[in-house]
Order: structure tokens, then C-alpha cells, then sequence
């Protein structure tokens, strides 16, 4: 066993520079997702009690996360890559802060914390996109979201039990004569989430990255390979909504408290982890596709058992297929889009920003459409339809994703094959 993780490990260390880098930069930041992706929509119910604000929140942290893809864009003819990218982790640990230590949550107050919070990660996640893509090459990309993913789905096992057991004792105890609510747990844990922000942007320092070389990246018309590309895009924003906000709206209303929110995405997530990094050491470009069938196969499962038994055995199935999915999707999906933007830019000799910014729209239009549907579903009929059904719908379309995905490597591989 220790054998095998030093082999691991002096591979890792094999990697170029801006490699390593990168993936412990990542490493780092991948300790705050989950307190976005789960903890965050928890404290929303706690204190509004309504899935539909939790929706809104989070639609209006996406119009965030596009405004910021445009502006990058040009702060990049001024600004470093890297230093950005830093400026996002700082600011997205600063923006939790503030919604934390906010009192009252009505509908203006969480547009205005999930735009910020949206404009943070928006400079997290275009600037990841780009240093990625010129960091990496189609041959080793499997190994990178591999480990990368193994990280994130290791944190999505260890950070949501620490933190739902933290929270989950702490409510009511005193500290030198005070008497602690759950309200000011997530504020210190925000304060955390700023040391952890600090100490990714010292790492991310260490590596030596460029900026795109051509300043222009706003286009209208691009080549018919990268708007296929574009509809996969919509397709997996429809999903990522959801992945947000419906495993903490589900388990808040029919399993529990942060604790058992904790409890459940750390049980699915062992197994996970170490199956991802597996797959991205071993597995080949070729064999992509059948991890990106796999998962999808496996998140309809999930909302097919979450909308037939609508109970608590139902979200905890849900949340499980969740946790296996997600990673497992990554993993096939991101070396898909920058293998279609290392062909498309060479097509048509444009920024790679340029695909970028406008993956990112097409991110949003998906999340857009799948948050409506839920809130349009929630306020016409009811929540509990809209926490069975939408789910479901949204399930259902992401399986066209398979041979979309299949045509747009087909296609590269063998129409485009000389680029």
C-alpha cells in the first residue's frame, strides 16, 4: 500500500510545474464548494423556510457568474491569469462572509449575496477554464480532473461531516457566557473558508502562467462544431442547478438537519473518490464516453427513485446517485470541451477565452432554464411537485447528452482529425 502511494506520488510529482499547481490550488478551494454547494442552501432554508428562494438565489448567482466572464475577459489585457484567478478565491470566501453575517434574508438581500457570490466564482472558474486548458493537452487531462476530482469528491466525504457534526452540536452551547446558535457556526465557518482562500492564493503564486496572446474575445458566430458544443453546455447547466439546490431543500425537508446533510453526502462519497482517481489514471481519451453514460444513467436513477417515493429513503438514494455522478461526469465532460476548444480555436485562430466566456453563457442559459422550471413549477402547482418532477425532467434531458457528446468527438477525431 505504501508503495503504491509513493508510486502516486512521484507521479505526481512528474507532472510539469503549472500542473502541480494547479491541482493543489484547486485542492485547497475544493475544501469551500461544498460549504457553497450544500451548506449555503441549508442556511437559506433555515432562515426563509422556501425551496423557491433558495432557486432564486441561486439563478441570480449565475447572472453573476456570467457578468463576471465578460468582465474578465477584459481585465485579462491588463491583469495576470493567475492573479484573477486569486482575486476570485479571495472574493468568493469574502462574499460567504458577508451573506453569513447578514440578519434579515428577504428576496433583494439574497439577489444581491448570490450575485456576489456568483461574480466570485465567475472569476474562480474562467480563469481555472484557461489555465487548464493551456496547463494541460488532451493525453493528460484524464489524470487531471481524475485527481482533481478525487479531491473534490474526498472534501464532499470529509468537509460536510465536519461540518453538519459542528453544527449540529454547537447550537445552544455557551462560550464565555454566550449562548451559541447555529447562525454564528456558519459565520465562523466562514471565517475558515477565508484562511483556507489565503492559503490557495499563495499556492497558485508559486506557478508560471501566460495570458492569451490575441486580446479580442467577443464573438457572435462561431463554428458549428464549438454551437453543438455550446447545446451540451445548456444541457449540463440544467443539471448543475439543481446539484446545488435540491439535495439541501430535499434533505432539510424530509430527512433532517446540516447533520444528516452531512452525514449522507459523505456516505456515498468514499467509494467515489477512489473510483475517479482510478479511472483518471487509467482511463484513455477513448473511453470518456463510457464514463459520461455511466453517470448519466445513474442521476436518472437517482431522480427516478427521489420523485417515486418522495420520502426520506428517496432523498438519501438521490443524494447517493448524486454524489457518484457528478464526479464521474466531470470527468468526461471537461476534456470533451477543451478538446472542442483546442480544434475550434485553431479553426477559426481566435482567443481561447473566446470559448470560455461563451461556454459560460451557455452554462447559463441551461441553469436559467432549469431554475424557472422549478420555481414556475413550485408557484403553479406546488414545491412538493416541483421537488418531484422537475428533477426528473431534468434527468431525462441530460441522457441526450450521450450522443451529442459522441457526435462532437466523432467528429473532431475524424473530420477535424488533421488539426
Amino acid at each position: 500500500m505504501a508503495k503504491n502511494l509513493a508510486g502516486e506520488l512521484a507521479f505526481f510529482k512528474s507532472q510539469p510545474l503549472n500542473i502541480r499547481t494547479l491541482l493543489i490550488t484547486n485542492m485547497l478551494y475544493a475544501l469551500i464548494l461544498p460549504i457553497i454547494e450544500i451548506f449555503v442552501g441549508a442556511y437559506i432554508m433555515r432562515n426563509t423556510g422556501n425551496p423557491s428562494y433558495v432557486a432564486i438565489y441561486q439563478l441570480c448567482m449565475y447572472i453573476g457568474v456570467v457578468s463576471t466572464a465578460l468582465l474578465n475577459g477584459a481585465l485579462l489585457k491588463i491583469f495576470k491569469v493567475n492573479l484573477l484567478y486569486s482575486f476570485g478565491i479571495i472574493l468568493t470566501a469574502v462574499s460567504l462572509m458577508v451573506m453569513m453575517f447578514v440578519h434579515s434574508l428577504g428576496i433583494v438581500e439574497l439577489g444581491i449575496a448570490g450575485f456576489a457570490l456568483g461574480a466570485s466564482t465567475g472569476f474562480f472558474w474562467t480563469n481555472r477554464y484557461l489555465l487548464t486548458l493551456n496547463s494541460t493537452n488532451d493525453a493528460n487531462r484524464n489524470y487531471f480532473f481524475g485527481l482533481e476530482s478525487f479531491f473534490f469528491s474526498l472534501w464532499s466525504i470529509i468537509v460536510p461531516l465536519v461540518v453538519g457534526a459542528f453544527l449540529a452540536t454547537i447550537d445552544g452551547k455557551v462560550f464565555f457566557g454566550h449562548t451559541v446558535n447555529i447562525n454564528m457556526g456558519y459565520q465562523f465557518i466562514t471565517v475558515v473558508v477565508f484562511v483556507i482562500a489565503i492559503g490557495a492564493c499563495i499556492v497558485l503564486s508559486k506557478g508560471k502562467f501566460a495570458n492569451p496572446v490575441q486580446k479580442k474575445f467577443i464573438y457572435f458566430k462561431f463554428h458549428v462544431l464549438w454551437q453543438k458544443l455550446l447545446a451540451l453546455a445548456s444541457l449540463k447547466g440544467m443539471v448543475q442547478g439543481f446539484l446545488v439546490t435540491a439535495p439541501a431543500i430535499l434533505v432539510m425537508r424530509m430527512v433532517g438537519n446540516e447533520g444528516s446533510l452531512g452525514l449522507i453526502q459523505g456516505i456515498g462519497g468514499a467509494a467515489t473518490a477512489i473510483l475517479v482517481y482510478v479511472l483518471g489514471r487509467v482511463a484513455k481519451p477513448q473511453h470518456r464516453m463510457y464514463i459520461f453514460g455511466f453517470g448519466l444513467i445513474v442521476f436518472f436513477i437517482g431522480t427516478l427513485v427521489n420523485g417515486l417515493f418522495f420520502s426520506a429513503l428517496g432523498v438519501i438514494v438521490f443524494v447517493l446517485c448524486k454524489v457518484l455522478f457528478q464526479p464521474l461526469h466531470d470527468l468526461a465532460y471537461f476534456p470533451t470541451m477543451m478538446k472542442t476548444i483546442d480544434a475550434v480555436s485553431t479553426i477559426e485562430k481566435r482567443n481561447e477565452y473566446t470559448y470560455i466566456m461563451s461556454h459560460e453563457i451557455g452554462l447559463f442559459v441551461g441553469r436559467a432554464i432549469g431554475m424557472i422550471l422549478f420555481i414556475s413549477l413550485a408557484y403553479f402547482i406546488s414545491e412538493d411537485f416541483a421537488l418531484k418532477y422537475a428533477l426528473i425532467i431534468v434527468g431525462a434531458l441530460q441522457l441526450i447528452s450521450l450522443p451529442l457528446a459522441k457526435h462532437i468527438i466523432k467528429e473532431i477525431d475524424t473530420k477535424y482529425k488533421s488539426i
